[in-house]
């Protein structure tokens, strides 16, 4: 018997209009029924009254889940699988972003080669094997930025694989938005793209088959969520109630356009509204999935952030939050840092709770035990336990994935495995102020829009964010080490976005140097990449603005002047204020050039070959002090 979970929509003014959900049971393709076409924002909160059913080796999985185990008495154990940040990572991520980093019991650390959606679905079937009750959650960005396997088909090929790995809900990811809330709608309701069409001849995207919850996105006008708030899941009598949060900093973030008419609220302030509500319906037991994280004091994902105290091991925004959401919630899974991390954070009555993030790009998954007390209905919380799991690739490769990915492959492959440049090494994009892939994607960007007729660029300003990949000297397929492929260049930058040349005044300039580690991005600065002839000194040993040291900042040698205009290329995120640089928006005289792939790829072509292939930019624009 698979798990029956059961959606209910909230009632009251709060919730009309958010989707409804029956049991999983009675989900079929055949009664699946759309309650109004996705025309604009004002519908996409009532895409569907029946998510459709799941299908093959997903079906069967589920089915499994009804095998022996705890559950017999007063208390059953139920375990809760859940990931985040998952990124449409279909194939092994390369590089480092394919290897987490293990403590050894001597402190000495290793590397692990860790992640690959084959291997994430045999690792959580293995998982659930032998579990009476068993539930599979994640906490957003499941797509958007996405390698080009899943990116160039609009990321229906990652919803596909997460259908197939057994995923029964999932919170909102800011990344969900990157094309807007009506695309976010088509992605959890099925049907082709409004421009690309279907891809295969015959076949009609069908959707996700998990609800995505947005319990803080509502209507402007109207308050009502945009998607369900809230699921709850449901067997033999035991029930938990998922209450799915985004990131409230989504509107910074993302093009503003996709999300007009949107409000993002306050995360705390929603998760607690809805955890009342499940109580009222007698759900006493709640997880919420957030899309806002925290950061780890080690690397290693095994590290320990219980010592010496509980949560002492980690900062960020996560740990305010973790006090304030209400005790009624027994366990957090969030996201959004791309970190490791199983904590237990005091809540706001002392009790410890437990708080989890498994990295990102499927790279881990994380397996807590909830016990839940029959008379009660509630989890017992001394009694839960989270561990973050390694997907290895020494296990067998799910084939049902495999043969998704060869799928999309073959639609893929004339695009993806065009040669596009050369390389002499690895350029890879640390976690570092300034990163010698964020160097060359600066330095394409200012040599593409220098000339007069290109929009006359003096300089290039490039967001860190949307670097997603670092560009690997080993060959990943049969075009040969040190071969650039259309599909690497791709993974690197993913969103297209247009390229822009605007003015700037030397004011300006200086405001958004000091915006990278001030207001929303004082807590983590967002240091943007520049291109080549612009230097300055960024003193870490200082706070908030006065970080940025003034007459350090210079052009090709010449102080920035604050009364001159300066021609300044940026993608159309920037120049729109995203990331938290408000005064990017305030440019005059924009000119908007080619995509920011196609610059990047003309200029790995115009700049390589195989026997002159191009050595990684040198570091050293910015001068850190610390």
């Amino acid at each position: 018997m698979s798990a029956i979970p059961q959606g209910t929509s909230p009632e009251g003014p709060e919730g009309r209009g958010a989707l409804s959900r029956p049991n999983r049971a009675h989900r079929t393709r055949r009664n699946r029924r759309l309650l109004g076409a996705v025309a604009g924002l004002t519908t996409v909160g009532a895409l569907l009254a029946a998510l459709p059913g799941t299908a093959g080796a997903q079906e069967q999985d589920r089915a499994e889940r009804g095998g022996k185990g705890h559950g017999h008495g007063r208390t059953v154990d139920v375990q809760l699988l859940s990931f985040n940040d998952f990124h449409g990572n279909l194939q092994p991520p390369s590089g480092s972003g394919g290897r987490v980093t293990h403590t050894n019991p001597d402190g000495t650390t290793r590397t692990i080669d860790a992640g690959g959606a084959e291997y994430l679905a045999t690792h959580l079937r293995e998982a659930r094997k032998g579990k009476r009750y068993t539930v599979t959650a994640a906490a957003g960005d499941l797509i958007g930025a996405t390698p080009m396997l899943s990116g160039l088909f609009h990321d229906e090929p990652s919803v596909e694989a997460l259908n197939k790995l057994g995923l029964d809900v999932s919170s909102v990811g800011n990344h969900e938005f990157d094309e807007g809330a009506k695309e976010l709608g088509r992605i959890q309701n099925g049907g082709c793209h409004p421009t690309a069409g279907c891809f295969e001849p015959g076949k009609k995207f069908k959707g996700a088959d998990f609800p995505y919850l947005t319990a803080n996105v509502t209507h402007e006008k109207s308050g009502r969520p945009l998607l369900d708030p809230y699921f709850v899941w449901e067997r033999n009598g035991v029930k938990i109630g998922f209450i799915g949060v985004t990131l409230e900093g989504t509107p910074d973030i993302v093009n503003a356009e996709g999300i007009k008419g949107l409000k993002f609220n306050d995360e705390i302030e929603s998760i607690n509204k809805y955890a009342k509500i499940l109580e009222r319906k007698g759900v006493k037991s709640i997880v919420a999935l957030l899309h806002e994280g925290g950061f780890p004091a080690s690397s290693s994902y095994n590290y320990n952030c219980d010592s010496p105290g509980a949560g002492d091991g980690i900062s960020g925004p996560i740990v305010d939050i973790a006090k304030k959401v209400s005790p009624q919630v027994d366990a957090l899974v969030t996201g959004h840092t791309h970190q490791a991390y199983a904590c237990t954070i005091p809540d706001p009555a002392g009790k410890p709770r437990t708080v989890t993030s498994a990295s990102s790009a499927g790279r881990l998954f994380t397996e807590t035990t909830l016990t839940y007390d029959r008379r009660t209905k509630d989890i017992v919380r001394t009694s839960v336990g989270a561990t973050n799991h390694v997907v290895t690739r020494d296990v067998p490769k799910a084939p049902d994935i495999t043969a998704l990915i060869d799928r999309w492959n073959t639609l893929a492959g004339p695009i993806a495995n065009r040669p596009v440049g050369h390389i002499a090494a690895d350029i890879d994009n640390p976690v570092a102020e300034e990163r010698p892939l964020g160097n060359l994607i600066a330095d394409a960007q200012l040599a593409a829009l220098s000339p007069a007729d290109k929009g006359g660029a003096q300089l290039a300003l490039m967001n860190p964010g949307g670097i997603r990949a670092p560009l690997v000297h080993k060959a990943s397929g049969a075009e040969g080490d040190g071969v650039v492929t259309y599909g690497e260049a791709f993974t690197v930058q993913p969103f297209t976005n247009m390229m822009n040349v605007v003015d700037l005044t030397g004011a300006q300039l200086l405001t958004a140097l000091r915006q990278q580690v001030s207001g929303s991005n004082q807590a983590s600065p967002k240091i943007l990449q520049v291109s080549k002839g612009f230097t300055y000194t960024l003193d870490l040993t200082k706070t908030g603005v006065d970080r940025i040291v003034t007459d350090s900042v210079k052009l090709n040698g010449e102080p920035i002047d604050p009364a001159k205009t300066y021609r300044v290329a940026m993608n159309e995120f920037l120049s729109g204020g995203g990331d938290g640089f408000a005064v990017l928006k305030e440019h005059k005289n924009k000119l908007v050039g080619a995509s920011d792939l196609d610059v990047f790829i003309g200029h790995l072509g115009a700049n390589s070959s195989a026997a002159s292939p191009l050595v990684p930019p040198a570091t050293g624009r910015i001068t850190v002090v610390k």
